[in-house]
């Protein structure tokens, strides 16, 4: 009996230890078909076209123009010493390449600037600076793979190609330098153009996607992990280069536009058109436009169906979480999320966050976009409201100090903050700058920020723009911007004198149209096609426009 009940007492024994080891243990880890009027070929295209102002002629005024960048200096560069400090400030991981742009650069030489290195391709040519012109291939991969989802482009690349509608062309580019980038700037030289490029983020550029197109013979100058110095110095060799001056403008921001502005007035005046895809490049024209100082016309991208509903909606629909997984792992079920701004961007970043279960508030100061948010079940707040609680905010309004200091010093320890804004200038990164708290680099695009209690705030991108910063965006939805973009140059530089005077433009429905209709086969879709009876009916032509410029999508 007493041996039965040693036994037992062994057994408890031998069975607490474990139960102990195993409480250890978790508290250890506790801590087309398309339609008849897209065979018309590209000069009865053109002329179909009719771009509408885009705003109401407003009397010329002079005013002072307030700059995005109101405090950059354009009349020197840095010393090379000063850019290196600059570019390196945070960490020397910062000009890294690897990790969240799925990128094969070798980043073996990270010290030495791509400024102070002489490169050559194939070709002899030198016009260019890239991180490495060895990466031509891995880029051409990059590329070969993105034409595989842009049918739609490559369709009008073929179509257009024989005509020659770019013929005489120079064009001068600052967007993305993404792989789907790549496709449009071989687009545009296919149809006659001849194209130099900037980057009009310092951390988006692929960089093997860079030397590929340097490799054509494009004149390319970006590399990921610019400092600001390098990003205006990339500008002015794309624009500022002996026996070539520009006459076209494809701009994402409005810097290299303003750049031509303010640096060559001389060149400026005889641009034939600017072709501007941002709500802040936008902006600025109409701020040139108001102050009677837009000597050329322009065409307002952003503002086109085909740009709006797709790349502003679908593409950050998909690429919020793209970027936010990779560069952080988070989960979204439960967690508390802010997401600034309920435009287009918002609603796409706030569809996918809801799906995932996320708990998502809205901040808005327009009371339409808030009440779409309501009747979409999202709650609308102040963000000091909530800003205690908040495990996220992403900000994607185009507007300044949206996140202040003093909001970024109430949030709890552990919180992400991030924009998907074009300009950085939407969280108050400049505010954290200073000597009491601490930066700490932990991936590509990741920072730690560190307050003297030992809180942290995770900030991703250095406040910039975070999807395509930080991951990569869908090909197809880009296919469709960068078809706009094609369509509206060559409107641009073909259209006969006096069709646009100096003033921004709306792109011309029939646009967006065929640049949908293009789109369609890649789903198999068929078009139904109105009959004269019923085209007469609704007072149509039957070949389009279907919906009157007011019409909102």
């Amino acid at each position: 009996m007493s041996d039965v009940s040693g036994e037992a007492k062994l057994e408890v024994k031998q069975a607490s230890k474990e139960v102990k080891e195993s409480e250890n243990v978790a508290e250890k880890y506790s801590a087309m078909t398309v339609s008849k009027n897209s065979e018309m070929n590209m000069a009865e295209l053109s002329s179909a076209f009719s771009a509408v102002p885009a705003h109401k002629p407003v009397k010329k005024v002079r005013s002072q123009i307030q700059f995005v960048e109101d405090k950059q200096e354009f009349s020197r560069f840095p010393t090379k010493a000063g850019r290196r400090s600059l570019s390196r400030s945070i960490s020397q991981s910062s000009t890294d390449s690897y990790g969240s742009a799925a990128s094969y650069t070798d980043s073996s030489d990270d010290e030495t600037s791509p400024r102070d290195k002489t490169q050559v391709n194939s070709k002899g040519s030198s016009d260019f600076c890239v991180k490495s012109i060895k990466q031509a291939e891995f880029g051409r991969r990059e590329i070969e793979i993105a034409e595989q989802d842009m049918s739609a482009l490559i369709s009008l690349r073929k179509r257009a190609q024989s005509e020659k509608p770019l013929a005489g062309a120079k064009i001068v580019g600052c967007t993305h330098i993404t792989a789907q980038t790549a496709v449009l700037i071989e687009t545009l030289a296919a149809l006659g153009a001849q194209c130099r490029w900037t980057a009009c983020n310092i951390y988006s550029t692929q960089n093997e996607v860079a030397a590929a197109l340097s490799e054509t013979g494009v004149a390319v100058f970006a590399w990921k992990g610019e400092s600001e110095d390098d990003f205006w110095w990339c500008i002015d060799r794309c624009v500022n280069t002996e026996g070539w001056q520009p006459n076209m403008i494809l701009d994402d921001g409005g810097d290299l536009t303003h750049w031509v502005y303010k640096k060559y007035p001389n060149v400026f005046k005889k641009i034939r058109g600017i072709v501007e895809e941002s709500v802040t490049g936008v902006h600025r024209l109409y701020q040139l436009s108001k102050a009677g100082k837009l000597s050329v016309p322009a065409m307002n991208v952003n503002d086109s169906v085909t740009k709006q509903k797709f790349d502003n909606l679908y593409c950050c629909r998909e690429s919020i979480l793209d970027g936010l997984k990779r560069t952080t792992d988070v989960m979204f079920g439960g967690k508390q999320v802010v997401v600034c701004g309920y435009g287009e961007v918002g609603k796409g970043c706030c569809a996918a966050l809801k799906a995932l279960g996320s708990v998502v508030c809205i901040t808005e100061i327009d009371p339409i976009c808030a009440l779409q948010a309501c009747m979409d079940g999202f709650r609308v707040v102040k963000l000091n409201e909530v800003i205690r609680q908040v495990d996220v905010i992403i900000t994607c309004t185009g507007n300044k100090n949206v996140v202040t200091r003093d909001q970024l010093d109430r949030m709890k320890n552990g919180s992400i903050v991030c924009n998907m804004g074009h300009s950085n200038t939407e969280i108050d990164v400049a505010s954290l700058r200073t000597p009491e708290l601490t930066w700490e680099r932990v991936r590509s695009q990741v920072d730690h920020v560190i307050w003297p209690d030992g809180k942290r705030v995770i900030l991703l991108a250095e406040g910039r723009l975070l999807n395509l910063s930080c991951s990569t965006v869908p090909t197809f939805v880009l296919s469709i911007t960068a078809t706009t973009q094609a369509l509206a140059l060559i409107e641009l530089y073909n259209a006969p004198e006096g069709r646009y005077k100096q003033d921004v433009y709306l792109l011309p429905k029939k646009m967006d149209e065929y640049v949908a209709s293009l789109h369609l086969t890649t789903f198999d879709a068929h078009l139904t096609e109105l009959s004269d009876d019923q085209a007469k009916y609704l007072g149509l032509n039957k070949n389009g426009p279907f919906k009157p410029n007011y019409y909102r999508y």
